[in-house]
């Protein structure tokens, strides 16, 4: 029992390969997978024997990694939520404590990374579900690089340089220094003096609060000096902004709806703040992340509270209201988080363990149509769903609504577009759960054969079949099964008579014609030679046993750009070699015949002089 359970363990861990993605299908398989998985990081809990989610940077057990690295891994479907730690021992968490990345897939340590040390890599699956318990897998590592040289000189975030009526109580941020361990500042009213901060060792920091507030209405020089155990490239450059007029900075808020950490929040939530005295208004940002901004980015409301339409389900998102006045921003204010409905999926059964998808799989093509003369035509769906609908779509994008049942009556054709739905019973309601598919509608019907053209090919001819009609056809000789072929020519075919079929790729029909005759092109000469010497002066058609059941009516002869030079009939003596009473040079010319019996014959002859 052991050695089975130790298999199915390294089946479900090891990575499998896209094909086999691609061969998996149905809701069965992926809620197989994802409880396996599920079974697996909660056996970890107690034998450690869980390997996911995967680092994909650092590789685990490298080493030399640069210590302004980001750290990245392969996401889970179905987990909500990342909570990263970082230590020199598994699990450790004295590097970095256990920070919350939403679902993000990296992570940048602000402050880098130690040099030159092994460090533990700890990601816990965060789940919103309290019946499901945060999850730990095994902890990955990589050792950092040494390094051997002063870190660069950096600049500051916050002021911006040059900015002016900077309030007097502001806090002073800077950029990271790839390989800093810390910093000093210096702070003052003229340049290089540091009369308000001089030389302060701040530590590993990216910001520094004045013990009191800057002068007003002053020019404010700071010298920021990164170093590490290498030194320092001092004296780095001075950067200054100027404070304003003496001014109360409003205080900072907290989100009243969602609270703080709150999950199953509706997917279209009012979001509310308590009000701050003294603001005359609020900078709000909603991101995936705590690094990210791609719902709001600082985004000014002059009221506590406002709509955010269409949150995705089973997310955390995280939040930072920021009051501000005339005298500037509110500083230091923290972030929080809420959590959407769980919604649609993928999400883990806080019962079942199982990975929950609630849209149905369809299957839909892109394009389908119909005969000339069938409508209205009838098109049913064969997907599973709780619901359909079938919408058509205008010139402008514009929907309509055409049913509401799994078939529907198509009356001309343009662009559809087809959905399936489930729904899911939760907390803010009936959730539907939809997947849709564009498709076009196209109007097909049987080929129409206008001729079969035959041209000489070596020894043996070219058949191209001339066809019209609004269909999508392939082409076959000589069985109506096939095989088919997209392309009308057919080349290199052997001399003999064909039945040539045009098949319509939708189903409305097959034409048929056959070629009567023998395709060897015998009785066009292959030369002649009009020199006046009466032997071979005229180009001329003459039957042969092989050809007398071909009834030419009419020759047109062209040069080799495609000229016509002249009109002969089967009767006349045939072609004297000139044009407009002018003689020809010698030349390989070109003809084609017309027969009611067998279409048209191509070839081509000499003219010697």
């Amino acid at each position: 029992m052991k050695k089975i359970g130790t298999l199915l363990l390294f089946l479900i861990l090891c990575p499998y390969s896209t094909e086999a993605q691609g061969e998996a299908s149905g809701l069965h398989f992926k809620k197989a997978i994802a409880f396996l998985i599920f079974l697996c990081c909660i056996v970890y809990v107690s034998a450690q024997d869980c390997n996911s989610p995967v680092l994909t940077f650092p590789a685990n057990n490298s080493d030399n990694i640069p210590v302004n690295s980001t750290i990245t891994w392969d996401p889970i479907i179905g987990v909500p939520g990342y909570i990263i730690s970082l230590g020199t021992t598994p699990g450790g968490v004295d590097i970095l404590g256990e920070t919350n990345v939403g679902n993000a897939d990296s992570y940048t340590p602000p402050l880098g990374l130690p040099e030159n040390t092994q460090i533990y890599v700890t990601l816990r699956l965060f789940f919103f579900d309290p019946a499901i318990p945060d999850l730990i897998c095994p902890s990955s590592t990589f050792t950092t690089e040494n390094v051997t040289t002063p870190p660069p000189c950096t600049s500051m975030a916050s002021p911006i340089e040059g900015s002016i009526n900077v309030n007097i109580a502001t806090n002073i941020s800077w950029d990271y220094a790839p390989t800093a361990t810390g910093y000093r500042i210096s702070i003052g009213s003229v340049p290089g003096i540091g009369d308000i901060v001089n030389n302060e060792n701040v530590g590993n920091v990216l910001s520094y609060n004045p013990i009191l507030d800057l002068p007003p209405s002053t020019e404010i020089f700071v010298e920021i000096t990164p170093y590490n155990e290498n030194g320092d490239l001092s004296p780095c450059p001075e950067q200054s902004f100027t404070t304003g007029a003496a001014a109360t900075l409003p205080g900072c808020t907290a989100l009243v709806n969602p609270s703080d950490g709150e999950i199953n929040v509706p997917l279209t939530p009012l979001i509310e703040w308590s009000e701050v005295a003294g603001a005359d208004g609020y900078k709000v940002t909603i991101g995936n992340s705590p690094f990210t901004a791609e719902i709001l980015d600082n985004v000014a409301f002059f009221t506590n509270s406002t709509f955010v339409i269409d949150f995705e389900p089973n997310r955390t998102f995280f939040i930072t209201i920021v009051p501000f006045n005339a005298a500037g921003d509110a500083i230091g204010c923290t972030q929080e988080s809420f959590s959407t409905i769980v919604g649609c999926g993928p999400y883990f059964d806080s019962v079942t363990g199982e990975l929950v998808i609630i849209n149905p799989e369809i299957s839909f093509p892109e394009t389908i149509s119909f005969c000339e003369g069938e409508l209205p035509f009838i098109v049913s769906s064969t997907d599973t769903a709780e619901g359909f609908r079938w919408f058509q779509i205008d010139q402008f994008g514009n929907e309509t609504l055409i049913s509401d049942t799994s078939e529907v009556a198509l009356e001309e054709t343009g662009d559809y577009r087809y959905e399936a739905y489930n729904t899911i019973v939760q907390a803010s309601g009936i959730t539907e759960c939809p997947k849709s598919q564009l498709f076009k509608v196209v109007s097909s019907e049987i080929a129409t054969i206008n001729a079969v053209n035959i041209a000489e090919q070596g020894n043996n001819i070219r058949i191209t079949v001339d066809v019209s009609g609004i269909g999508d056809y392939e082409y076959a000789l000589d069985n109506i099964n096939g095989p088919y072929q997209d392309s009308n020519v057919f080349d290199n075919v052997p001399s003999g008579s064909y039945m040539v079929f045009v098949r319509d790729k939708k189903g409305c029909g097959i034409a048929e014609e056959r070629v009567e005759q023998d395709l060897t092109l015998e009785g066009f000469p292959k030369f002649f030679t009009p020199n006046g010497d009466g032997v071979n002066d005229f180009w001329q058609y003459i039957p042969t046993v092989l050809t007398d059941e071909i009834n030419i009516n009419i020759i047109h002869i062209f040069d080799r750009y495609g000229r016509l030079l002249a009109q002969i009939e089967p009767t006349s003596n045939g072609w004297d070699g000139n044009f407009n009473g002018l003689p020809l040079p010698s030349n390989d010319y070109w003809f084609r015949a017309i027969s009611d019996s067998s279409g048209q014959i191509q070839g081509h002859f000499t003219l010697k002089r």
